[in-house]
């Protein structure tokens, strides 16, 4: 017994030891050197604590994509080549001072382009069992914007973070209690956001830190990065110093896109901070459409050229959806229902406890399902109706607008997001269902008395005060 104490006293002075002599030989080669800008081959503080978000929570991510295979796999790549696209453009700030704003929307193109690529991967898989997923992470891996955020880049990250809470809370309820490995990929998931939010926190508070020194940053020093790992200097370059640690993930020249420029130029304007406002207007009552019915018939406004992935459908060539074949049809257990257009006779019937329905941009359409079904979800739809007779889950409505639901049986809730005019009329079954609501606006309920219908409407706004042991929120009441 007394020799396997020493044994064991030997080995983990022993460790301690090596331990010693690494930590040393990390610090060798950056003791002389400049602690924020990386100069003589250092490697900036702020470069080496994302290196520790990418090993850690960005690392158990891939591990856990990779147990569950498949497009999930495929998904998580890309978001590991975007990872490393933002490091080197940490690093690439580390060593150079900060360009103009036309420049800095360049040197974003290959966080953007990756960003783009995530996207359209969701888009093209939208029949994929995995759609969940694919969701969580293309409604949020906008968050690598960060850095063209200021002045608080934080509070952009937590806003992303919780779209795709919005989506990996359908994965918990799918396979919380069938299969643990999808709620480790959650949890892996959300991490990544938290602790990049912990990150920006800590190195970039009030918005990314440039170089203070150094030559200004541009097209041909971002190269540089990319292939020596280190700014070109404006000065002749000393001796070399040794070869700092390679980045964790392959940098690879991202693929050319065509959503390219209008990301970067919505990064460039976030860049802008406060003045970004500058060249709004004022807009009368008159020119508003919610205040003037006759400019509705006008047909709808032209779309922002920065929402490349919700193109107008007055532009054909940037709307390839547009080509798409309307769906009405049973996909395993998911009724699809996509792209119908002045369609009022849509009816589903046969339906099985363990199916679902899926409608997504669906427009000036309404639809009957009868029997009993699982969930139903609205998504990117607009002046849609829909009449169902029950459901044991939940109703969700997504991204919409001008959305009418008529309960003729029973619904246990009904989930509003991002929505702009729901009209929700209850069956006397239905009274106890609950509303739950998100960044929406102009939703009524309507209850059945006296053979007719009472609107009431979802308040929208709130008022929340300290009562002395925590925050109380309630309805506000507004005062005409």
């Amino acid at each position: 017994m007394a020799e396997n104490h020493g044994l064991m006293e030997r080995l983990e002075k022993a460790v301690t030891r090596l331990e010693s002599l690494f930590s040393d030989s990390q610090r060798s080669g950056g003791m002389e050197c400049d602690a924020m800008n990386g100069v003589n081959g250092s490697i900036a503080p702020y470069v080496e604590a994302f290196d520790r978000l990418l090993n850690g929570s960005v690392a158990e991510f891939l591990r856990y994509s990779k147990i569950l295979e498949g497009d999930v796999k495929t998904h998580a790549e890309m978001v590991r080549a975007a990872f490393q696209a933002q490091r080197s453009f940490l690093v690439l700030a580390s060593q150079c001072q900060e360009p103009q704003e036309n420049e800095v929307a360049v040197l974003l193109k290959p966080i953007s382009e990756k960003i783009q690529e995530i996207q359209n991967f969701r888009e093209r898989n939208r029949g994929s069992q995995m759609f969940n997923h694919l969701s969580a992470v293309s409604e949020s891996i906008p968050a690598l914007g960060w850095i063209a955020v200021s002045p608080k880049p934080g509070p952009y990250v937590k806003e992303m973070n919780d779209a795709a809470t919005f989506y990996t809370n359908r994965v918990l309820k799918d396979y919380k209690h069938s299969d643990t490995r999808h709620v480790d990929w959650v949890k892996s998931y959300l991490n990544i956001w938290s602790d990049l939010q912990a990150y920006i926190k800590e190195h970039h508070t009030t918005g990314l830190t440039w170089s203070k020194t150094g030559p200004v940053a541009s097209a041909t020093s971002m190269r540089s990065v990319l292939t020596s790992g280190s700014c070109p200097s404006s000065t002749p370059p000393p001796p070399p110093p040794p070869p700092g640690p390679p980045p964790i993930f392959d940098t690879e020249t991202p693929p050319k896109d065509e959503g390219t420029a209008s990301r970067s130029a919505l990064f460039a304007q976030l860049n802008q901070g406060e003045a970004i406002t500058k060249g709004l207007r004022h807009v009368s009552d008159d020119q508003k459409t919610h205040k003037n019915p006759s400019l509705r018939a006008q047909g709808p406004p032209a779309r922002s050229p920065t929402k490349s992935h919700t193109p107008s459908p007055t532009s054909p060539k940037n709307s390839p959806q547009q080509s798409h074949a309307p769906v009405l049809e049973l996909e395993g257990k998911k009724w699809r229902v996509e792209y119908q257009e002045d369609k009022n006779d849509l009816v589903i019937t046969n339906t099985e406890l363990k199916q679902v329905a899926y409608i997504f941009k669906c427009n000036k359409s309404t639809l009957q399902i009868k029997g009993k079904i699982n969930s139903i979800t609205i998504d990117n739809c607009k002046k849609f109706g829909l009449v169902f007779d029950n459901v044991v889950g939940i109703v969700e409505v997504i991204n919409s607008r001008d959305i009418q639901i008529q309960v003729m049986g029973k619904v246990p809730t009904i989930s509003i997001n991002k929505t702009e005019g729901c009209h929700i009329y209850l069956s006397e079954e239905s009274l106890d269902c609950e509303i739950v609501s998100a960044k929406s606006s102009e939703m009524n309920i309507l209850i059945p008395q006296d053979g007719d219908y009472k609107e009431f409407p979802v308040p929208e706004q709130f008022k929340t005060a300290w009562d002395g042991s925590k925050l109380v929120t309630e309805p506000a009441e507004i005062v005409g």
